[in-house]
């Protein structure tokens, strides 16, 4: 018999408030759930100040749920409309001063086990081919001899799953853990795995943090040279948190030329440049159009905006990645380029960002987070 919210409802049920001893499902703070064979995920509505006390709630929430019949997999966050705490807050101290405090040294952000480097693709707006970026970046990575693992933090839009190829549920290793999917020689880890892919992710930022921040701590990534992460397009909480609560060793902006597209870039740079991200560089993408009948090219988008930005930012850019058919098809079929045609100009291009990349990991460390201080 098919889960139901009902049941799920039953079981928050036997889950007690601290304060007031009233029935969780009873107090009108369950909220968003969905069920997706065995998964469940749902968020708890708290008051920005209940944050440290509604976390043994939220434990017992999730062992409550995990133990009706046919549930495999729980995922369980604390939502409040107004967190004066939240990545938001934080960024708006770190502009008034991004510096250690005095007395101590800056504190770093906790590492992922086993994961020596991540880098974050990102973009200042959507549909600038951030995530087809990422998938033959991390492809290329690979191709280059190193241990890769991507994950799609993108959660209202995860489109990874479709780019690799691949179908089915993580598996679950111990406790909470997760194993990633595996593709190319990559380790995967998508919410797109955990949900249908027609579902409506319909959740605020915390839900939508808390999420992020359990893919990333709770997968069993093993030993990786580096984990890329595709981020969610634009500067909200969701991007300001990741950059500020994991040891980032760089950042790769990707824009279309255009004006409109390289303004939000340009946003992107900054607010990784607050939060003490180094930026490894900007990559151009739908660059140009090669007509594939007569061989005319068509710089659709402009051409050159991204590298006069990078120049202009002082930041390095990594290259040119043209707008082309064989890459769109590759992408929607799930072989992304670089491995399906590795001999193909397109995948040259990615394989020189990669290199690109690779040299910028090499040439700095691991920043710690940033200690924001308010004076």
């Amino acid at each position: 018999m098919a889960l139901t919210e009902a049941d799920i409802l039953r079981a928050l049920e036997l889950v007690k408030l601290p304060a007031s001893g009233q029935s969780l499902a009873a107090s009108g703070r369950v909220a968003n759930i969905l069920v997706d064979g065995g998964k469940v995920i749902f968020a708890i509505g708290i008051d920005a100040t209940e944050a440290a006390a509604m976390e043994p709630v939220r434990k017992a929430a999730e062992s409550a749920v995990s133990g009706l019949p046919g549930v495999t997999q729980v995922l369980v966050g604390l939502t409040a409309d107004k967190a004066p705490t939240s990545a938001a807050a934080q960024a708006r101290a770190q502009t008034q001063r991004p510096t250690p405090g005095p007395g101590g040294p800056t504190p770093k952000a906790a590492g992922i086990p086993g994961v020596k480097q991540i880098i974050a693709v990102a973009s200042g707006k959507g549909g600038v081919g951030k995530s087809t970026t990422t998938a033959n970046l991390a492809v290329a990575l690979a191709t280059l001899g190193l241990r890769v693992g991507v994950l799609d933090a993108d959660i209202y839009g995860p489109s990874v799953p479709k780019i690799f190829g691949i179908t089915g549920k993580p598996r679950l290793v111990q406790g909470r853990t997760l194993a990633p999917m595996e593709a190319y020689g990559l380790k995967i880890m998508s919410i797109g795995f955990l949900i249908d892919e027609e579902t409506p992710m319909i959740w605020r930022g915390p839900m939508v943090i808390s999420a992020i921040t359990q893919m990333l701590r709770e997968v069993a990534w093993g030993e990786l040279d580096v984990l890329v992460v595709d981020m969610p397009p634009g500067t909200g909480d969701a991007q300001l948190t990741m950059a500020q609560q994991t040891p980032l060793a760089g950042a790769v902006i990707v824009s279309t030329p255009q004006d409109l597209a390289l303004l939000d870039a340009r946003r992107g740079v900054a607010m990784f440049r607050k939060v003490e991200v180094p930026i490894l560089g900007i990559v151009e993408n739908m660059s140009y159009f090669i007509c594939p009948e007569c061989g005319t090219r068509s710089d659709i988008f402009a051409h050159g905006g991204a590298r006069h930005e990078a120049e202009r930012q002082g930041v390095p850019f990594l290259g040119e990645v043209p707008l082309a058919m064989p890459i769109r098809e590759t992408s929607d079929g799930g072989r992304p380029i670089v491995a399906s045609d590795p001999d193909s100009g397109h995948a040259k291009a990615y394989l020189a960002i990669a290199r690109k990349v690779m040299a910028g990991l090499a040439g700095g460390a691991v920043r710690a987070a940033p200690r924001i201080v308010i004076e």
